[in-house]
């Protein structure tokens, strides 16, 4: 007669409820173990994002203006530096919840892990809502404060036909050159190109010579 083993599964109960459970060090199920230790402790449900409506950029704290678009991965690591209970936990993963565009509300779904006992490791998942607050930024504000420009970029071409112009316009649309202006004012022969930062005005001069032939002086 040949003898088999058993290899069924040995079980042992929890030490809260009495379900029967594979052994683990803390001798309990998964569910008495969330129902007494809450890994999310500390961790903020709720925070505030700033956005300039002007210029649709958030704030980076301290003082550091970002643009980023919705649910894309520069707004979520600008989301997840506002929980700062997330240093004494594993990120696992992070991922945004669809809310309306208007609702000035953002939410994240984020999945943590967490040692609880010895050799036990919780994960969790939950949400966390942010409320997209409406603040001008310096930029902006010195902007509607009519202290306008710091630094100015003068388009001119002495043609008959505005073509290179219609060309240049096209061109800085597409490589969103004229982000970091301020002002764009059209005057006789060309264009005036407004900023509150001379590295931004020379930023766009060097745009200029790199599209179209030009000729430069300051």
């Amino acid at each position: 007669m040949e003898y088999v083993p058993d290899t069924r599964q040995q079980l042992i109960l929890c030490c809260e409820c009495g379900t029967a459970i594979p052994p683990n060090p803390a001798n309990m199920c998964v569910n008495c173990v969330r129902s007494i230790v809450d890994i999310t402790e500390g961790i903020p449900k709720q925070a505030t994002v700033h956005w300039c409506k002007n210029c649709e950029r958030y704030l980076q704290p301290p003082i550091t203006w970002m643009s980023c678009d919705l649910e894309s991965r520069e707004l979520l690591a600008l989301c997840l530096k506002k929980l700062k209970g997330l240093v004494k936990v594993r990120l696992v993963d992070a991922g945004f919840i669809w809310t309306e565009p208007h609702s000035r509300r953002i939410k994240v779904k984020l999945t943590i892990q967490k040692e609880v006992f010895a050799a036990t490791i919780l994960q969790q998942t939950f949400e966390v809502e942010y409320v997209v607050a409406s603040m001008m930024c310096p930029d902006c504000t010195r902007v509607m404060a009519q202290n306008t420009w710091r630094a100015k970029v003068q388009v001119r071409q002495k043609v008959d036909h505005q073509r290179t112009f219609f060309y240049l316009e096209q061109l800085i649309l597409k490589h969103n050159a004229h982000q970091e202006t301020i002002n764009i004012v059209e005057v006789k022969g060309g264009l005036d190109f407004q900023y509150a930062h001379r590295a931004h005005a020379i930023k766009m001069v060097e745009f200029l010579g790199s599209t179209v032939p030009t000729r430069s002086k300051s």
